[in-house]
């Protein structure tokens, strides 16, 4: 269950691998448990092949409208996104999920619709940070890539995701050792750490020890390991 009453908009962005796209599948998951018109989009133009389309038959068993390019996960490359990606920010009655495509180039996408969620102004957006992917090692190379992302998208984080994992073989030692790195990019961020996520197999573990704890469901495979994994 969410700790929090969500906004009307909610958006996920990060460095490429950070899991951003199995953590918007389950945010839209959870906010279908509480309100009845729910959607998810996906942005992401910079990584056609491992996507939020990956996850529609559980999206679709779920109820949840599902907004991606055609040529999602085909063999196609093309940065096109679908008009209806509009329809979220035409109708208030809809609470929508965004997965924006990850660091500076994927947001880029997300520039030409900032204006009319900026004007809305009831959205958040999620910075998802993963401790174990060698260009966000340290505070110091993760917060570069927060200020590529705004840039690039002229909208600003609201808030951190602490997603650290590394896929199947991530325990919870994993995760309690990356608490102190995510600490310390809030603290020089000024945004705060909206919530811990773990994958089911090992929430149990860590219940009681790490405040905002969100379990998920790994209904994507991340790309970098499956291109690690060949």
């Amino acid at each position: 269950m969410l700790n929090h009453t969500p906004k009307r908009v909610t958006l996920f962005s990060g460095h490429y691998g950070s899991g951003k796209t199995n953590i918007a599948i389950n945010y839209a998951m959870q906010l279908k448990n509480s309100y009845d018109n729910v959607c998810i989009a996906d942005l992401d133009i910079v990584n056609p092949y491992f996507r939020t389309k990956d996850g529609e038959k559980a999206l679709d068993k779920h109820g949840i409208r599902l907004i991606s390019s055609e040529y999602a996960s085909s063999n196609v490359d093309l940065p096109a996104l679908p008009a209806e990606t509009y329809a979220i920010l035409d109708n208030p009655g809809l609470h929508a999920v965004i997965d924006v495509g990850g660091d500076d180039r994927g947001a880029l996408a997300l520039g030409r619709y900032a204006p009319s969620i900026l004007r809305e102004n009831d959205y958040e957006m999620l910075f998802v940070v993963n401790k174990f992917r060698p260009l966000t090692r340290d505070c110091k190379s993760t917060l570069e890539i927060l200020d590529e992302i705004e840039a690039a998208c002229n909208m600003k984080f609201t808030a951190i995701v602490n997603n650290s994992n590394l896929g199947d073989e991530t325990t919870a030692e994993n995760v309690l050792s990356s608490l102190e790195y995510a600490d310390e990019i809030s603290a020089k961020s000024g945004l705060p750490v909206k919530m811990t996520c773990a994958d089911n197999r090992i929430a149990p573990e860590l219940s009681g020890k790490i405040k905002n704890l969100f379990p998920i469901t790994l209904y994507v495979m991340q790309s970098w390991k499956l291109q690690e994994d060949r």
